[in-house]
């Protein structure tokens, strides 16, 4: 099969340019490996091996400064957080000689979470995350909505083709390569089911001895139900009857993974009062769908399910735009005490703010406007721009900086 070409490779090769260790992470099966292997065999010529083999694995463990130093030419390392005493010996073999594009690293757990980790690599490693695919990636072309929300030019989204079935449906399937080429929602549903087994009995034991593994599917599907959401830990712990303190461990292991994701929030800080949880993120909205056990049908007779999944989508797509620009953006979400929200945040570079907010309604008013005007409120001349995006097919002002644009102008 072909790859799909992954919007993230520029950066990649960007990075290897100029740097010595270059680290892809981001959860199984998200093309890591294929990515790896294509940089390896064409732009960036490199030995590939992958730490999955059992034979190389063992070689790494029994002596990993003896395995670099046999090592010519650049190198591949796949699945390296399978061998962490490998990072000791990557920081003296990078100080012996520094050159760029040396290795590239990739990596299914967020090793970088390690304290002795990133301190041995500081200075000398970038980390890129590759997520599942984008909308943009599945269909074949590059989006290029982020750049025109943080353009200085008006903005000019044109009329969208794609009908709210559509949408829902993009929802529904997500972005892992796998279940997107799977023909029916019954084969997806057994991907992702396989999917999490493994990620559970698997990475999470490689990151730490967890005692209570069969806690973590239903935690998974309650986070699933709480999505899109302020992070409100107190109320998850009292819900499983789960320790707060062991609730929080399983948390750091469910994002070093990246089966979850939290969004911090957005503060002015200025004294304002602004709720300071994170959101909360299922990576990936087909894995939403299958732990909350969301059809197609079920989608379109809850409300409050569909507006979460909605969300979720959306800002999963923004953060994938966001990794491959090349000045990434921050993403964040803000939320007043008062109830007033926007569900994204963007601040770019140079400090300026852009919200988007989300509505999965086709008939946007005035008043769907509200978080955005208090955002504009708190950020004064760092506002640059605010977007409504909605289940429409036309683009419509609301006043200056402030636009409704139909979803699909993510990808279309």
């Amino acid at each position: 099969m072909t790859m799909l070409r992954r919007h993230l490779a520029e950066r990649v090769l960007d990075a290897l340019a100029d740097t010595p260790v270059v680290m892809l992470q981001g959860a199984r099966q998200t093309g890591k490996s294929t990515l790896a292997e294509w940089v390896a065999g064409g732009p960036h010529k490199a030995r590939y091996l992958t730490l999955d083999d059992p034979a190389t694995l063992a070689g790494v463990n029994e002596d990993p400064a003896g395995f670099l130093a046999a090592a010519t030419g650049n190198l591949v390392i796949d699945e390296v957080q399978r061998a962490p005493g490998l990072f000791l010996a990557l920081k003296a073999a990078v100080d012996r000689e520094r050159k760029p594009g040396r290795f590239l690293l990739t990596g299914s757990s967020h090793v970088l979470t390690a304290p002795r980790v990133a301190d041995s690599l500081a200075g000398r490693m970038q980390a890129l995350t590759l997520w599942p695919l984008s909308q943009g990636e599945i269909a074949g072309r590059r989006e290029s909505f982020l750049g025109v929300l943080l353009g200085t030019g008006k903005p000019a989204w044109g009329p969208s083709r794609d009908a709210a079935a559509d949408v829902w449906n993009r929802m529904l399937v997500g972005g892992y390569p796998e279940p997107v080429g799977r023909a029916t929602p019954e084969r997806r549903r057994a991907w992702h089911a396989s999917y999490i087994t493994t990620i559970l009995q698997r990475d999470v034991r490689d990151l730490a001895a967890v005692e209570g593994l069969t806690a973590f599917p239903r935690l998974l599907a309650v986070l699933a139900s709480r999505a899109a959401q302020p992070l409100g830990a107190s109320d998850v712990s009292r819900e499983l009857g789960m320790p707060y303190t062991t609730l929080r461990r399983y948390l750091a292991l469910l994002e070093a993974t990246f089966l979850v994701h939290l969004v911090p929030a957005w503060s002015a800080n200025q004294g304002q009062k602004f709720v300071k949880a994170p959101k909360l993120l299922l990576a990936d909205t087909g894995s939403m769908a299958y732990l909350t056990g969301a059809s197609p049908d079920r989608v379109r007779e809850d409300p409050m399910l569909q507006g979460r999944m909605l969300e979720n989508f959306v800002i999963m797509e923004l953060i994938k735009q966001a990794g491959w620009q090349k000045e990434p953006p921050t993403l964040f979400h803000f939320r007043t005490h008062t109830g007033d929200e926007v569900d994204a945040v963007i601040e770019d570079a140079r400090g300026r703010v852009s919200g988007v907010e989300v509505k999965g309604t086709a008939s946007p008013g005035a008043h769907d406007f509200k978080g955005l005007h208090r955002l504009r409120s708190a950020t004064g001349k760092r506002f640059h721009r605010g977007i409504l995006l909605y289940m429409g097919r036309e683009t419509v002002g609301f006043g200056d900086g402030l636009f409704a644009v139909p979803v699909a102008s993510l990808w279309s």
